[in-house]
């Protein structure tokens, strides 16, 4: 009778595990086009399918405003959310990825910048274009004044004015946003994916929530200032490798040694340090990818602890380490990433 009632009890745990999850997927989408570069690009048809795949097997699409209350307040999301996100503000998203979302009701975040908008580059959407969207529940949010590389000082620039401009450019986009769209979520993803330290701690300043490029579902133990997110573009726009991602989860990771992805003079082969939480996953099939240069087991230092170092420097520009795990109870891979940007040896940036 007792063993009954303990195997009951351990069934109920496991059940109250799966239904109180802390964990969503955010998707990074630029174009939805036939035409745009390959590089930041998924054509109409594979949009579709994308969005089609998340109906059918019962993602629930939330609103990403929703999932940051949810990982701020640490309460639980549904099993398999996902978010949609677009970033610059391109003409195909209201031509060919809005009617799309909108027969499925999904909702979803664009990022804009106002200074390519103002200018009327071809491509871009229009104020009216966007404040269309706007009436249709999308929500806008920050993304520079212009898309700068925020991490790069101008010549002769000191880090004290260097500061003053980043924080002016993130408050004077907000503010035109909301000007022209009556919203403002305080909500910011960095141009390029490029984050410091010292730019998260602008956003902290202010209460923006950050968003990266780096890949991983993002959760309780992510970082608000620099939220994962999977880009979704060319290579990594096939259904069949999507499918994985969108059921990821994200790694518990209590504590590493580096955190600011820029990486200085002499120091381009990172030692990264990560502390897990290592209750629902095996750690020794932990394996993690260098960007460039392959797979790479990580060294145990503990049970809990593991370290992963680049053979060779890290290349000029950016670049990231990532590790999975598959779970002990839940279908899918504790996913993690770290970004790294570097200058070149000479000390400047590579051309983009």
């Amino acid at each position: 009778m007792v063993k009954i009632i303990v195997l009951g009890l351990m069934v109920l745990c496991l059940s109250c595990f799966h239904s109180n999850a802390n964990a969503v997927v955010i998707l990074q989408y630029h174009h939805v086009s036939d035409s745009m570069p390959k590089s930041t690009s998924v054509t109409p048809a594979q949009f579709s399918e994308q969005m089609q795949y998340l109906a059918d097997n019962n993602f629930t699409v939330m609103a990403l405003t929703d999932a940051v209350d949810a990982i701020k307040n640490n309460t639980a999301m549904a099993n398999n959310s996902i978010v949609i996100t677009f970033d610059d503000g391109y003409e195909s998203i209201i031509e060919n990825a809005a009617p799309i979302l909108a027969s499925h009701q999904f909702p979803f975040t664009v990022f804009i910048s106002p200074a390519p908008i103002i200018a009327g580059y071809d491509g871009m959407m229009s104020w009216e274009e966007i404040n269309k969207l706007a009436e249709q529940g999308a929500t806008i949010a920050n993304h520079s004044w212009g898309h700068e590389h925020l991490i790069r000082r101008l010549p002769k620039e000191t880090s004290a004015q260097w500061l003053q401009r980043v924080e002016t450019n993130i408050l004077t986009t907000e503010a035109e946003i909301l000007k022209q769209t009556g919203q403002s979520a305080k909500m910011f993803a960095y141009p390029y994916g490029e984050y410091t330290t010292e730019l998260e701690a602008i956003l902290v300043k202010h209460g923006f929530v950050g968003f990266g490029q780096q890949s991983g579902a993002a959760g309780e133990y992510s970082s608000i200032t620099a939220l994962p997110r999977f880009p979704v573009a060319n290579a990594y726009a096939d259904l069949a490798s999507l499918t994985v991602k969108f059921s990821s989860l994200p790694m518990p990771v209590l504590k590493q040694n580096i955190s600011d992805p820029l990486l200085t003079s002499g120091k381009f082969r990172p030692k990264l340090v990560v502390k897990l939480d290592t209750a629902d996953l095996y750690p020794h099939q932990l394996m993690c990818f260098i960007q460039g240069q392959g797979a790479k087991k990580p060294i145990w230092l503990e049970e809990d602890t593991f370290s992963i170092q680049a053979p060779a420097d890290m290349a000029p520009g950016r670049s990231r380490y990532n590790c999975t795990v598959p779970s002990k109870t839940r279908t899918g891979y504790y996913w993690f990433s770290q970004m790294w940007i570097r200058p070149k040896d000479d000390g400047k940036w590579p051309q983009e």
